[in-house]
C-alpha cells in the first residue's frame, strides 16, 4: 500500500529523520512507537508531503508520489487524521463530514454520512455544532468520520487517542477494531502501548529517527526489555 526507502528529513541544520524504511502493506495495521520527539510524526508527514523530505522516495501502490503536494498525495486513497484534530472553525458538524464525502480510488462507498452518524451517534445530537465548540473526544471522533468519508484504503492516526478521558479512548479503540475488521489498512501512534500490541499486526520502534524494531507483537510480549529500552515502559 505505502512504501517510503531511506528517507532523510531535516529541520533547518537539524537531522530528523536517518534513512527510513517503513512500509504498510493493503489491510495492514502498523503501530508506529517511540518516545515524544524521536520522529514519529515527521515520518508522517514526510511520507505524506507535509513535510519535504531532503532524499529518499515514497511510493503509494508503486506509483512514486515523492515530491508531490500532499493533496495529491491524499488523493491515492489516504487519510490522515492528524495530531490537534484539525477542526475548521468555521463548519458545523454536519459540513465536516459533508465536504470530505467522496468515493474511494476504487469507487467504492463503504463509509457514508449515514454509517459514519450511526458509527458516532454523539455526532449526530450536534450536527449543527461547530466543530470547535465540541469536546476533545468528540472533535477525534469527528476528524475520524470526516476521513472515513473519504472511503481510503489507508487510515493514518497521529495520538489517536491523546488527552481524551478514559471511556472515550475505550470508544475510540473500539471503531479503530470495527475499522480494522472492513480491510483498511491503518497507521497509529498512540502511547497506550498495551491496546496497540494486542491491536496492531506489526510494531515499528523508532530512536532519535531510525527505525530500532520492526516486527509483530509476539517478540514485544515475550521480552518487555526492548520495550524498557526504547519507550520506557
Amino acid at each position: 500500500m505505502l512504501h517510503a526507502t531511506a528517507l532523510h528529513t531535516y529541520y533547518g541544520a537539524s537531522h530528523v529523520l536517518h534513512g527510513i524504511d517503513f512500509r504498510v502493506a493493503k489491510g495492514e495495521t502498523v503501530a508506529l512507537m517511540g518516545r515524544n520527539g524521536m520522529g514519529k510524526s515527521t515520518l508522517l508527514k514526510s511520507m505524506l508531503g507535509i513535510v519535504a523530505p531532503r532524499s529518499g522516495k515514497v511510493a503509494i501502490l508503486g506509483r512514486d508520489v515523492t515530491g508531490m503536494e500532499t493533496s495529491a498525495v491524499i488523493r491515492q486513497g489516504i487519510a490522515y487524521v492528524p495530531e490537534g484534530r484539525g477542526m475548521f472553525h468555521n463548519l458545523t458538524v454536519r459540513e465536516h463530514l459533508l465536504m470530505a464525502a467522496r468515493a474511494g480510488t476504487d469507487g467504492r462507498r463503504d463509509w457514508t454520512y449515514e454509517r459514519v452518524l450511526e458509527t458516532f451517534p454523539r455526532l449526530a445530537e450536534r450536527l449543527d455544532n461547530l466543530g470547535t465548540h465540541l469536546s476533545g473526544g468528540e472533535q477525534q471522533m469527528l476528524s475520524i468520520g470526516r476521513a472515513l468519508m473519504t472511503n481510503p484504503q489507508l487510515l493514518i492516526l497521529d495520538e489517536a487517542t491523546e488527552g481524551l478521558a478514559p471511556l472515550i479512548r475505550r470508544d475510540i479503540w473500539h471503531v479503530i477494531r470495527a475499522i480494522k475488521q472492513t480491510g483498511i489498512a491503518s497507521i497509529i501512534v498512540d502511547k497506550n502501548v498495551g491496546v496497540l500490541l494486542d491491536l496492531a499486526d506489526r510494531h515499528v520502534i523508532l530512536v532519535k529517527g531510525e527505525v530500532v524494531y520492526d516486527g509483530g507483537p509476539e517478540t514485544l510480549k515475550s521480552d518487555s526489555s526492548i520495550l524498557e529500552r526504547h519507550i520506557g515502559l
